[in-house]
């Protein structure tokens, strides 16, 4: 009996580090997706008139094809996460995963508005003229919105403000490494506000030094999870349903 029990704990703490370790690869995976996908994507918003011209269907819908990965990636940090943080918040857990879902579905509208573009392109093969040309800027228009809407407002929301109230609160990783995300996603939010609203581009450096907070936040996060795993593992996994639970460590 003694030696079942000794060994109890520890499949817990490892079950726990686990979690840890995959919603960290899930993070990580997140900038794996995302930044190629921009980079692949250049050619179509940053030429007005591709849809007139020969294209770079392949290279875009490869990019595309990273975006909706990015969307998984997403909605996949909360679902793995959710049965630990909800031990601190259930609401805010709650509200968490649905912010990450929401997300990728604002960042999935916009592939489709995107691979709308390619096959306008593709069906009108160079004809159309000013109209064409009108209409492609509008969707690529539509793809910037849900740029701003999704990753920029719902990211600095989610991520920020709820995720790093939830990990400070419980001490899962560094408090001070989770105040950047607790004091980053409320300014990344404002600033896409501030954009919204025509402040300035959504290109600007000053734009880009707003969401830098946010942007270091996540990337540390996923870092930390998959080296470290969550700090006071122990007591998440003594405090399981079903178990005693024992007041938290600092």
């Amino acid at each position: 009996m003694s030696t079942i029990g000794s060994q109890m704990p520890r499949t817990s703490v490892e079950a726990v580090q686990r979690t840890a370790r995959t919603a960290g690869v899930w993070f990580i995976l997140t900038f794996v997706f995302s930044i190629p996908a921009v980079l692949l994507y250049d050619p179509v918003l940053n030429d007005a008139n591709y849809i007139l011209g020969s294209g770079a269907d392949t290279q875009v819908r490869i990019g595309a094809l990273l975006e909706i990965l990015t969307a998984v990636a997403n909605i996949a940090t909360g679902v793995v996460l959710f049965p630990v943080l909800k031990r601190q918040s259930e609401s805010v857990a709650l509200g968490y995963v649905g912010l990450r879902v929401l997300e990728s579905t604002i960042i999935v509208v916009g592939v489709v508005s995107v691979l709308a573009v390619v096959a306008l392109r593709q069906d009108g093969a160079g004809e159309g003229g000013a109209d064409a040309v009108l209409l492609g800027r509008a969707l690529v228009a539509f793809k910037d919105q849900t740029f701003l809407l999704g990753p920029a407002f719902c990211a600095g929301f989610g991520n920020g403000l709820l995720l790093g109230y939830l990990m400070y609160r419980s001490g899962l990783v560094p408090r001070p490494m989770a105040l950047i995300g607790l004091i980053g996603g409320p300014i990344a939010c404002a600033t896409a506000t501030a954009v919204l609203f025509g402040a300035y581009e959504q290109e600007s450096p000053v734009n880009f030094l707003f969401t830098a907070p946010e942007i270091v936040w996540e990337a540390s996060l996923g870092i930390w999870l998959v080296t470290k795993g969550f700090r006071p593992a122990r007591l998440i996994a003594e405090t399981a349903p079903g178990t005693a639970q024992e007041p938290e460590t600092a």
